[in-house]
C-alpha cells in the first residue's frame, strides 16, 4: 500500500509527488497522457513561446527609438513549433527524471476510483492512505449552432502553421488575451469578444482598460457584454451573429475558444464520495480535502484560479496534510497574470473589493512613466497600484499593468505573505535602475509621501 498515490501528471501532480516523497512517503503517480499535463504541452509553456516570437518582432519593429532599422523577411512558424517542442521535451525529461530520483512509482494509465482507498488502473488494483487528485482540466467548446465549422481551438492555435486571416477570439480571461495577443501580432485581424463588462473579470476597472488600451493599439478589436449567438458559413468566412448589444454581427475566417472545465469525468468520484460543485469542480475545504476524509483535490480540477502556479502551490499544503500536518491554504495570496503587450498581474483585494467589505482604505500608485529603467527601455505604460487598510496599515491587494508585471507581482506576494505593512515595504530596498522600483514606491505613496510625485495640493 502507498502512502499517497497522486492522480494527474501536470504541475499540481508533478509537485505534490516530489513533496510527498521529501516527506517520507511511498509515493506512485497516474498518469493517463504524458508528463507536464496542460501545462508543459498544450498550454503556459507553448503559449510563452509564441508570445516571445511576438515580442521580438515587436522589437524589431519599434527598433527606430534605438538606432536600430531593420526588417523582418520572413516568419519560420516550423522553427517556433521545433522550439516549442523541444522546451517542452526538455521540462518533461526533467519531471521524469527528478521523479525518478524521488523514488515516485509513474503509472501510465486512466484511474477510477472503485472505493475511497482503491483505483483501478487499467485492470490492475492500487491501494494508498491517501489521494491527491489533480487532474486538470480540458477544453469546453460551447454549444453553439454552427460553432463546430469554424471552431479554431488553442490547441490548433499552437499548432498553426500560419495565422488565419481574421478571428473571432471567445471569452475574458488570460488565454484569450494571450492568444489575441499572438494572433494580431502575426497579421491575423483579431476581435475578442467577451460576455462579461470587462476582460479578466478578477481585475480592477483601472488594469482592465490599461490592457483594453494596450490590446487595441495592437490592433485588436474589443466587443464586451455580448455573447456568440450562432455562427453560419458564408462566402469568405463565417457571420458571427451577436447578442446582447449594439454590434450585430462580425464576419471572420475561424473563432478560438479556449475556455476549459475540471476534468472529473470517469474518476469514479462517487465510489470514493467525493462531491462535485455545481460548476462541475470538485468541493475541497479549505485544507485542499474533499468530502471524503484522505482524499485532495488541487489545481484546474477544483474550478478555482486556473493557472499552473496555483496547482503547484495547492501540492505542498495538500501533500502536507496528507502527511499529517492541517495547514489552511492561503487562496488569497494565489497571484494572477496575464501576458500581454502590456502584462497584467495581481494578487489579494482590488479598491473596490475592499470597500465592498466595509474596509477604509488609502491608495498608492506609481506610474511607470517616471521609472528610469523604463524610461530606458522604451516601455513606460503601466502602474503599480497597492491597496492598504487606513487603520492597520496593512498591505489588502497589489494590481500591476506594465513590463514585467508577472515577475513584480512576486513581491506582493511576499510582502503579504509575511505581513509587512505598508511602512515596512515603503522602507525597503531595490537595485536602481529596476522596475521593481516601482512596487516601492507605490507603497510610499500609499503613505503619501512619494518621493517622486508632485505634491498633492
Amino acid at each position: 500500500m502507498y502512502d499517497i498515490i497522486i492522480i494527474g501528471g501536470g504541475p499540481g501532480g508533478y509537485a505534490a509527488a516530489i513533496r510527498a516523497s521529501q516527506l517520507g512517503a511511498k509515493v506512485a503517480l497516474v498518469e493517463a497522457d504524458i508528463m507536464g499535463g496542460t501545462c508543459v504541452n498544450y498550454g503556459c509553456i507553448p503559449i510563452k513561446v509564441w508570445l516571445n516570437s511576438a515580442r521580438i518582432l515587436k522589437k524589431i519593429e519599434t527598433g527606430g527609438a534605438f538606432g536600430i532599422s531593420a526588417t523582418v523577411d520572413s516568419i519560420d512558424f516550423n522553427a517556433i513549433h521545433e522550439r516549442i517542442a523541444g522546451v517542452s521535451s526538455d521540462i518533461r525529461m526533467g519531471m521524469n527524471g527528478l521523479m525518478g530520483n524521488y523514488g515516485v512509482q509513474f503509472i501510465n494509465g486512466k484511474a477510477t476510483f472503485k472505493a475511497a482507498t482503491q483505483i483501478d488502473v487499467d485492470g490492475k488494483a492500487y491501494e494508498a492512505k491517501n489521494f491527491i487528485i489533480a487532474t486538470g482540466s480540458q477544453l469546453a467548446i460551447p454549444d453553439i449552432p454552427g460553432l463546430a465549422d469554424a471552431l479554431f481551438t488553442s490547441d490548433d492555435a499552437l499548432n498553426m502553421d500560419k495565422v488565419p486571416e481574421s478571428v473571432l477570439v471567445y471569452g475574458a480571461g488570460p488565454m484569450e488575451v494571450e492568444f489575441a495577443t499572438v494572433l494580431a501580432s502575426f497579421g491575423s485581424k483579431v476581435s475578442l469578444l467577451c460576455d462579461t463588462r470587462r476582460m479578466l473579470p478578477l481585475e480592477d476597472q483601472d488594469s482592465n482598460q490599461r490592457l483594453s488600451q494596450a490590446l487595441r493599439e495592437n490592433g485588436v478589436t474589443l466587443i464586451f457584454k455580448q455573447t456568440l449567438e450562432s455562427v453560419e458559413a458564408v462566402d469568405g468566412g463565417f457571420l458571427c451573429k451577436l447578442a446582447g448589444g449594439k454590434q450585430e454581427s462580425v464576419t471572420v475566417s475561424k473563432v478560438l475558444c479556449t475556455a476549459r472545465r475540471p476534468n472529473t469525468e470517469g474518476l469514479g468520484l462517487e465510489s470514493a464520495g467525493v462531491k462535485l460543485n455545481k460548476d462541475g469542480s470538485i468541493k475541497i475545504d479549505d485544507q485542499l480535502q474533499t468530502t471524503t476524509a484522505g482524499i485532495y483535490a488541487i489545481g484546474d480540477v477544483v474550478g478555482k484560479t486556473m493557472q499552473s502556479h496555483a496547482a503547484s502551490s495547492m501540492a505542498v499544503f495538500a501533500s502536507e496534510n496528507a502527511m499529517g500536518e492541517s495547514k489552511a491554504f492561503p487562496f488569497h495570496l494565489i497571484p494572477r497574470g496575464a501576458w500581454s503587450f502590456t502584462e497584467v498581474a495581481s494578487v489579494g483585494y482590488s479598491e473596490d473589493e475592499a470597500e465592498d467589505m466595509d474596509i477604509d482604505v488609502v491608495v498608492g500608485e506609481f506610474p511607470y512613466a517616471i521609472n528610469g529603467l523604463s524610461m530606458a527601455l522604451n516601455d513606460t505604460k503601466g502602474v503599480v497600484r497597492v491597496v492598504a487598510c487606513e487603520k492597520y496599515s496593512k498591505i489588502l491587494g497589489v494590481q500591476i499593468v506594465g513590463p514585467n508585471a508577472t515577475e513584480l507581482i512576486g513581491e506582493a506576494v511576499t510582502a503579504m505573505q509575511f505581513e509587512y505593512t505598508v511602512s515596512e515595504l515603503a522602507r525597503s530596498f531595490r537595485v536602481h535602475p529596476t522596475l521593481s522600483e516601482n512596487v516601492v514606491d507605490a507603497a510610499r505613496a500609499t503613505e503619501g509621501w512619494a518621493l517622486y510625485l508632485p505634491k498633492k495640493q
